[in-house]
């Protein structure tokens, strides 16, 4: 026996509205928490995107909502090389979330060139490859350049963690 009401079976699309609009609602919040300086050189200011994604969020949301509890309904995926009845890989799907788990865990402590590299390695360690030599190096290198990448280009410094001073 299902716990959902009758009409609102077969509904999961408002499970997608409703994290829209938590979404679009915690977009608005962090927004509005911004502290910035009044420029009158700058009419816009730092806040002006943030508010329209969270309005457009919420509308997105609420737009999603109204045409679910109207009888719209997302269409199944069409491509020839998907099996629609074929269950989950999760061989691939739990090794894979638990790289990003690792990363977030670690990112602070260990910086993002170790937690980088955990991250790429484990990565395609899920999808399959089993070049291991290869694919660690290629992922260390990934790491430093997008550490250097931020740093240099962007002027965004990534936590260094344990190897602070060496970076």
């Amino acid at each position: 026996m299902s716990s959902l009401p009758t009409g609102l079976k077969g509904r999961a699309e408002l499970g997608v509205a409703l994290l829209l609009g938590a979404a679009g609602v915690l977009v608005f919040l962090d927004a509005n928490r911004l502290s910035v300086p009044y420029s009158q050189s700058d009419p816009v200011g730092p806040k002006t995107v943030p508010f329209i994604v969270a309005g457009l969020l919420v509308t997105c949301a609420v737009l999603l909502a109204v045409n679910v509890l109207r009888g719209g309904k997302g269409e199944a995926e069409g491509g020839e090389d998907i099996e629609l009845g074929h269950p989950a890989d999760w061989k691939t799907v739990l090794p894979l979330a638990g790289a990003f788990i690792l990363n977030i865990l670690l990112i602070d402590w260990a910086g993002w060139v170790i937690s980088g590299t955990l991250l790429f390695w484990g990565s395609v360690l899920a999808l399959g490859s089993r070049h291991y030599i290869r694919d660690g190096i290629i992922s260390v290198v990934l790491s430093l350049l997008t550490f250097y990448g931020f740093y240099l280009g962007l002027g965004i410094a990534l936590p260094a963690g344990l190897l602070e001073g060496i970076l």
